[in-house]
């Protein structure tokens, strides 16, 4: 079975995100980049598929610039077999990313694609509904357990009242949540390893695809600065400064 898993470059989640002074934008100045932590998990559920010898081939694709070529390089060395940039340098919209995805599925044909459920940058949680939407693929969104038994995949899913499980035939598209997985950390000589394993590089006229977006970023701006808090010697005090600064009782 082919599993593709697609990923995702984003500021890495340590790191302190600048507004630009123009308000243009986030500054990706001598930023760190890295995987989105959902993609890490969708990464991992691949390889324990392939080594539990349900998987014969892991499949990673990426959208972006030349640069997302590390986080691919990242996903050969935990176990991927090959990769699939799909490069540009426009800002994608998710319908746009469905899009090329879709394109990348018809060309690889795989049985099972797993994706993050959302990306830490944009939030969005939409690109894996919209990518189910475009092949007609079942689908099984915030997965915390996976199981696939002959034709079907068995999904477990965190919804608000607990849990679902949802039988997918293949193919399907699955989103991870946080607990499904712990991703493991690339060794050294995978990493040397991953250098050599096949990267393709193609663009959006290749797959036919246009990107052009009806939707345009008028201005970015950074949460107002919260006020500091101040302690209170009793309850007392507080409920005076509730009443009389606040103004709340």
């Amino acid at each position: 079975m082919k599993v593709l898993v697609a990923v995702k470059r984003v500021v890495d989640y340590n790191v302190k995100v600048r507004v630009k002074a123009d308000n243009s934008g986030v500054d990706l100045a001598n930023v760190k980049m890295s995987m989105n932590p959902f993609c890490e998990i969708a990464v991992e559920e691949a390889v324990r598929l392939k080594e539990k010898g349900v998987a014969s081939e892991i499949v990673v694709v990426t959208i972006g610039p030349a640069t997302a070529q590390e986080q691919l390089r990242t996903a050969l060395a935990l176990g991927a077999d090959r990769a699939i940039l799909v490069e540009s340098a426009d800002e994608l919209n998710s319908l746009a990313v469905a899009k090329l995805l879709k394109a990348v599925v018809d060309k690889e044909q795989p049985q099972l694609i797993i994706m993050g459920k959302q990306a830490i940058d944009s939030d969005n949680n939409q690109t894996g509904q919209m990518l189910g939407a475009l092949t007609g693929f079942g689908q099984g969104t915030f997965a915390s357990k996976v199981e696939v038994a002959g034709d079907k995949v068995n999904v477990t899913r965190e919804i608000d009242g607990g849990l679902q499980t949802v039988a997918l035939n293949l193919p399907a598209i699955v989103t991870t949540d946080l607990r499904l997985n712990e991703p493991r950390y690339a060794s050294l000589p995978n990493i040397m390893k991953a250098k050599k394993k096949p990267l393709e590089t193609v663009t959006p006229a290749d797959l036919g695809v246009s990107t052009a977006s009806t939707v345009k970023t008028l201005k970015v701006e950074a949460p107002a600065t919260r006020s500091a808090g101040i302690k209170v010697k009793s309850v007392a005090e507080l409920v005076e400064k509730l009443k009389n600064e606040a103004k709340v009782i």
